[in-house]
């Protein structure tokens, strides 16, 4: 069984001379399917014409990123609406907020999350959300839609235990990258993974970003890409005490069922 990378930004300017390759090396390290992050209007757009260039291969989310959520305007979200009813879209997002960086202001942020928030109880199609050093404000909002959305998941999960608890207590899906692969930020991913229930754990990249620094040799660009999900589902099988095909097999079926494919 493939594995389901359920974020990569393959919309990146560094995979724009290359995708092909970069498809074929994922296919060949046993990826099958990827989908791939919309995280701007511009972005979205291209996600889901990628999708639609590599049907069954590839598929897409549609959404702003909360560092671009300043702009995020009445056009954007008829846009997004649009895109979100293509059958390409398996997802709302990347949204959510980021009190890391603030690249737009938070109240902003919040009001373009609670707006994006709104798409996806019309379309009814599940979440896929950014939180960065925003928990209460996040968990807040998302607590007033959650029973009205089919699904959630927190990618790239860096956050603690509470945090973990919290988001599994709202029946949300979590998704794991090679942040758990630092040695200096997420030695404490190692143990919260093992408490992640089986069916509520998918893997990703967030390719280009997030290269795994256990990768060995690593490659010179430090560009990561779908094809390292292997290496990362590796580590998580052995930091959960599963081995690598258990592990393979519960997150392409969680994945499968997340995004309906």
């Amino acid at each position: 069984m493939d594995l389901i990378d359920i974020g990569a930004n393959l919309t990146h300017v560094s995979f724009r001379q290359d995708l092909d390759d970069v498809l074929q090396r994922a296919s060949t390290h046993g990826v099958g399917r990827m989908v791939v992050t919309g995280a701007s209007r511009e972005g979205s757009e291209h996600a889901l014409a990628l999708a639609r260039a590599h049907a069954g291969r590839l598929f897409a989310t549609a959404g702003v990123h909360p560092h671009h959520a300043v702009e995020y305007d009445d056009a954007t979200h008829e846009r997004l609406r649009e895109l979100a009813s293509a059958p390409e879209v398996r997802a709302i997002g990347e949204t959510g907020l980021d009190y890391n960086r603030n690249y737009s202001p938070r109240d902003i942020q919040r009001e373009v999350f609670e707006r994006q928030l709104t798409i996806a109880v019309e379309t009814g199609k599940p979440l896929f959300l950014h939180q960065r050093d925003a928990h209460d404000d996040f968990l807040a909002i998302l607590k007033r839609y959650r029973d009205r959305v089919p699904a959630a998941v927190v990618h790239c999960f860096t956050d603690n235990a509470d945090a973990l608890r919290d988001y599994l207590a709202l029946d949300c899906h979590i998704g794991i990258t090679g942040w758990i692969c630092d040695e200096r930020r997420g030695l404490h991913l190692r143990e919260l993974v093992k408490t992640i229930p089986a069916h509520r754990l998918m893997l990703e990249t967030d390719a280009p970003y997030l290269l795994p620094r256990t990768i060995r040799p690593m490659p010179k660009d430090r560009r990561n890409e779908p094809m390292y999900l292997a290496h990362i589902r590796d580590e998580v099988a052995r930091d959960r005490g599963e081995t690598p095909n258990a592990l393979t097999e519960a997150t392409t079926r969680t994945a499968e069922a997340f995004f309906g494919l």
